[in-house]
């Protein structure tokens, strides 16, 4: 394969906006939360067409709509595949979509939830496993060519995945789970591949879902009290070592909130300047996985 030659200057951390119609916001304080987003440096916001029951682009739109210039300030990031049944969609089952049609009718959905005549980002949500690589290229470049997506990618796809779809058109990321509770992707070749084409990817719940600091089992616990150690030798809260721990990472992941606290986000930004040396950074491993390194 060879090195991607697209790219997108994505901000180093991203907005999530997964759970926005769970923070009660007015369209106004909704204004006001990306304003402040973006002056602290988060000028990225990652979306999904299914987040909040197909509410959440929408949410986000009518702010955009409010303050049409915030426009020219941020860039969009979305995602598309999945069918989720809802009350206007009911399906048998949740399953994968990613055909020429159901593909363009999410992204012209998109487009018009997110008030924009371009999506700079689209990623593939889960790896379909009826997927025609070649007509899923196909159709980014259609959809390319008529100026409603600039980028492509995937989320939540293996090494090979990535690698099948690649081969027919330039993906820029592949969207992860990575955090101190959620390793996979050091060990299944997702990030060796990144480092390999060196595009950087996403890395989706960094915080565990917050189960850092509310879980209770054995694993979680003996990880919080390790990371308190050292978030206190540092200086810094363990939200902002778990950031520092994802970035930490020689394939430079963008890690993406899923806070509509301000404070929360600053947290993400302040590890930005933590440099969590190789020791420390597998002391949190081994806390994480109950034993040294083989």
């Amino acid at each position: 394969m060879e090195l991607q030659t697209l790219a997108i200057e994505l901000s180093p951390i991203i907005a999530g906006l997964w759970r926005i119609a769970d923070w009660n916001l007015t369209v106004a304080e909704r204004v006001r939360w990306i304003e402040r987003a973006l002056d602290l440096g988060v000028t990225s916001f990652d979306h999904a067409d299914i987040y909040g029951d197909y509410r959440a682009e929408g949410l986000f739109g009518e702010a955009l709509a409010a303050a049409p210039t915030l426009r020219r300030r941020l860039l969009l990031v979305t995602k598309c595949g999945i069918r989720l049944r809802s009350g206007d969609r009911p399906y048998r089952v949740n399953y994968y979509d990613t055909s020429p049609a159901y593909v363009r009718a999410q992204v012209e959905r998109s487009l018009v939830q997110l008030r924009t005549e371009q999506l700079d980002l689209v990623l593939i949500h889960r790896p379909d496993y009826l997927m025609d690589a070649a007509e899923l290229a196909d159709t980014f470049r259609t959809l390319s060519a008529e100026g409603k997506v600039a980028h492509w990618g995937v989320s939540n796809h293996s090494a090979s995945q990535f690698e099948l779809l690649n081969r027919h058109y330039p993906l820029v990321t592949n969207q992860l789970e990575l955090s101190p509770l959620a390793m996979h992707a050091l060990d299944d070749g997702t990030l060796d591949q990144a480092q390999a084409l060196g595009f950087r990817p996403m890395a989706w719940s960094p915080l565990a879902g917050g189960r850092l600091f509310s879980g209770q089992d054995e694993r979680t616990a003996r990880l919080r009290s390790e990371m308190s150690t050292i978030a206190a030798r540092l200086g810094i809260g363990i939200a902002t070592l778990a950031y520092a721990w994802v970035l930490r990472h020689p394939s430079r992941p963008h890690p993406i909130t899923g806070t509509g606290r301000i404070d929360g986000i600053r947290e993400a930004l302040d590890a930005l300047d933590v440099h969590l040396d190789t020791e420390d950074w597998y002391a949190i491993w081994t806390a994480s996985q109950g034993h040294p390194v083989p």
